[in-house]
């Protein structure tokens, strides 16, 4: 098995324009973002099991699951929303974990938003970066990109992992709050590192 990092941040972080840069270097990774789509696709055994445990009115006419309907419904129940969970929470690290194993390339990545809350299932993983920015920023960019007030971006920040509890886990920590020039440079120097990590593996 090859190398494996975990990239994780909280929303507005960042993250998928750090994932972005890593692609563009050759990195295989693998999105858990993606994997929570791919799980439950028509036909899957995962959306077989929403349907079981939450009828089909959760489908949408073409027979996939309703995602804005289901977010609704979640977003209310904090019951129902543990149901979703258990459901495709186990199926996308299991999906992440078998991609890992079947990934080309010195190492792999794994981007993970949700790792701070799940780290117990992810021990094989060898390595945790972390895209950090102050919370004012996460709030400024998620009101900006989601058109969405500063209170309901506050409490969403709220309903995810602190950033003290990310940052608890990081082996290393990329800083996206400055310039795209530094965090091509960040980049640039864990990719060198995590290189010279892999091949020393060997």
């Amino acid at each position: 098995m090859l190398f494996n990092v975990a990239l994780t941040g909280g929303i507005a972080s960042g993250k998928s324009v750090v994932e972005q840069r890593f692609r563009s270097l050759g990195v295989p990774v693998c999105d858990a973002d993606y994997a929570a789509r791919v799980v439950v696709d028509p036909g899957s055994d995962g959306l077989a099991a929403i349907v079981a445990a939450f009828g089909r009115d959760v489908l949408d006419s073409q027979g996939r699951l309703d995602r804005p309907a289901m977010r609704q419904r979640i977003f209310a129940d904090p019951k129902a929303r543990k149901t979703l969970e258990a459901i495709v929470h186990p199926r996308v690290r299991q999906w992440m974990l078998d991609q890992a194993q079947h990934a080309e390339g010195p190492y792999v990545m794994l981007s993970i938003p949700l790792l701070t809350e799940n780290i117990g299932h992810y021990r094989w993983v060898d390595r945790v970066v972390v895209v950090d920015v102050p919370e004012t920023v996460q709030v400024q960019r998620l009101m900006a990109r989601d058109g969405i007030d500063e209170d309901l971006a506050t409490r969403i920040l709220a309903n995810q992992a602190t950033r003290s509890a990310r940052l608890a886990l990081a082996d290393d920590v990329i800083d996206n709050a400055g310039s795209e020039a530094a965090l091509d440079a960040q980049v640039a120097a864990l990719h060198e590192r995590y290189l010279m990590l892999a091949a020393n593996r060997r």
